[in-house]
């Protein structure tokens, strides 16, 4: 009976610590040697983020790693804020910007799936106003808006060859700004379906299909979603993906409880030191920004390109199901097949140093990436320095998060993956 009774409350105990695990506390844990990896040389992650606080490069940054499955490594460093004397911690809250648009892309490939549409339909047949788009032109007296010679198509918006780019861009950044055009990143009264109807009626950089240009294409396939589903972003993003994959804590407008644990934005000063970003619009010319968006402002416009709020726990149940093949805790988002397509380069020349996919980055050789990791590999990150991956190869994934614009001195993104992988002592 004593062992039955232990045999139950051992059972209860691993069943709860599922539970918490599914349940917004990101993936189950288990030791770094279990899956291959070394606990000393992920470490390296640690000491790496320490000297970035000590050295004011960072206040603070949320790391994990995690291998077949299992999250081997989490650690915290620095400050949420340095004001309030907060600690950062795994539970707090970063704007992860662009690493919304793999997650609209995503939503994208699930009503592909359930046969809305093809990829290369023009997205017109979805948001007529994109009928007819237009080209800028340069001829001796400027640019000069011309018909362009085919049509955007989805899978021209998925691989960022659509023509579109962003408010920093210095040809079309004053108009989209002069036309009231936003990029996630700023309170706007507008809805995400006016927006993108006024990007219809402005021209497009280049032709479609013909360069790689990184701009506002995952917000027109927000749009998509919103018309093929019948919902807002927000909705689907919630009943679809965030509900499924119990990403408990991931948002386009922070509830009010949750605004306590949302990181404070720093920019590095001249000196050396680092500075607290105000609560005023910032930034220069087009490209103009603030830190309140996430719970300031009418929070009616959903950016597919770059509005989202998350945690680090989160995101890596986000990896994690594209890593198993669209599949999280019994939960399918999406097929193998079609998490393969997304994940594979579309793009060839287009994109020098990088192949792209439907979504993500690729990693398409060694020589052409000159740092360490797998050929395969996929990811992305944020404006507000935030960043992931995902390894195939070696089924593993990172996510590493904190809080800087501009980025100034800090290598902590661009040294995460290879610190990761060169904790593998075994290989797949």
């Amino acid at each position: 009976m004593a062992k039955r009774t232990h045999f139950l409350v051992c059972l209860i105990a691993a069943l709860l610590g599922l539970a918490a695990a599914v349940r917004g506390q990101g993936l189950p844990s288990a030791s770094p040697e279990s899956v291959g990896l070394s606990a000393d040389r992920l470490d390296r992650i640690t000491t790496l983020m320490r000297r970035h606080v000590e050295d004011e490069r960072l206040a603070g940054a949320v790391a994990l790693v995690a291998r077949r499955g299992k999250a081997v490594y989490l650690q915290s460093v620095g400050m949420q804020d340095r004001e309030k004397a907060i600690k950062i911690n795994p539970h707090t809250i970063f704007r992860i910007a662009s690493m919304t648009k793999p997650i609209t892309s995503v939503a994208v490939m699930m009503l592909y799936e359930e046969g809305h549409f093809r990829l290369q339909d023009p997205i017109a047949r979805y948001i007529g106003e994109f009928e007819k788009p237009t080209v800028l032109a340069a001829e001796p007296s400027g640019d000069k808006a011309v018909p362009a010679k085919g049509r955007i198509t989805i899978r021209h918006l998925l691989t960022h060859t659509s023509g579109l780019t962003y408010q920093w861009d210095p040809r079309l950044g004053p108009t989209y700004q002069k036309a009231g055009i936003t990029h996630g990143l700023l309170q706007d009264d507008d809805v995400l379906g006016d927006d993108m109807k006024k990007l219809a009626g402005l021209p497009l950089l280049h032709e479609p299909g013909d360069e790689w240009t990184y701009g506002l294409s995952i917000d027109v396939l927000g749009r998509l979603v919103e018309v093929v589903s019948g919902m807002s972003l927000d909705e689907f993003f919630h009943q679809r993906i965030f509900e499924p994959l119990h990403m408990d804590d991931t948002y386009f407008y922070l509830p009010e409880a949750k605004v306590p644990r949302l990181a404070a934005v720093y920019a590095p000063n001249p000196d050396g030191a680092l500075k607290r970003l105000g609560d005023d619009v910032l930034g220069q010319g087009s490209m103009r920004y603030t830190v309140t968006y996430p719970y300031e402002g009418p929070k009616r416009y959903y950016s597919g390109g770059g509005g989202l709020c998350s945690t680090v726990p989160d995101y890596a149940r986000f990896a994690q199901m594209l890593l198993n093949g669209g599949e999280l805790d019994g939960v399918r988002l999406l097929s193998p097949k079609t998490v393969r397509l997304m994940t594979t380069d579309q793009v060839g020349a287009l994109n020098e140093g990088s192949g792209f996919g439907l979504g993500f980055s690729v990693r398409r050789d060694l020589r052409e990436s000159g740092e360490l990791g797998s050929v395969g590999t996929y990811g992305w990150g944020g404006f507000w320095y935030t960043t992931f991956f995902v390894d195939p190869q070696e089924h593993m994934v990172g996510v590493c998060m904190a809080q800087l614009y501009p980025p100034g001195g800090a290598t902590l993104n661009s040294q995460f993956e290879a610190l990761a992988c060169q904790s593998i002592v075994v290989q797949e």
